[in-house]
């Protein structure tokens, strides 16, 4: 009976830890950069860039839930304690690395206005336009307009 109560707290310890982490909101797939306005221009640029070196966090709690549900299978009483909360710790620190080793890639694309101005657009899919391209940039992306 105790050790069942033992697993339940080490195992409800965990997840009041992570699941506040979880509800991070994830990034967005596409962002324009100071352009609040519908606007013309002409695609001067487009690369693939990395996203953000930073990791989210998301490797991280991923790891320590893992780790910690595998460290709860082991030993018993206060042993079984001790190796959950090590194996959350060590699969968070895991699962950070692993994140942090394989950035994510995003698109950024540069585009002069008909004005004279200019902005960058960043999206996480290939971009379906190309240098040259006359395109609007809107609140919610990038519209080609002709090629």
């Amino acid at each position: 009976m105790i050790d069942t109560l033992s697993r339940a707290r080490a195992t409800a310890a965990v997840l009041a830890l992570a699941l506040p982490l979880a509800a991070c909101a994830p990034q967005p797939t596409y962002q324009v950069i100071n352009e609040p306005a519908v606007r013309a221009g002409t695609v001067e640029s487009v690369h693939q860039v990395v996203a953000n070196p930073e990791t989210s966090g998301l490797g991280m709690i991923g790891g320590a839930l893992v780790g910690g549900a595998l460290g709860s299978l082991v030993g018993g009483g206060t042993g079984r304690t001790v190796a959950t909360v090590v194996g959350a710790l060590g699969g968070g620190y895991v699962g950070n690395e692993i994140e942090r080793n394989n950035p994510r890639m995003t698109w950024q694309i540069a585009v002069r206005y008909d004005d004279g101005g200019y902005a960058t657009i960043r999206q996480d899919a290939q971009p379906i336009v190309r240098p040259g391209d006359r395109v609007r940039v809107t609140g919610t992306g990038l519209e080609l307009i002709g090629r």
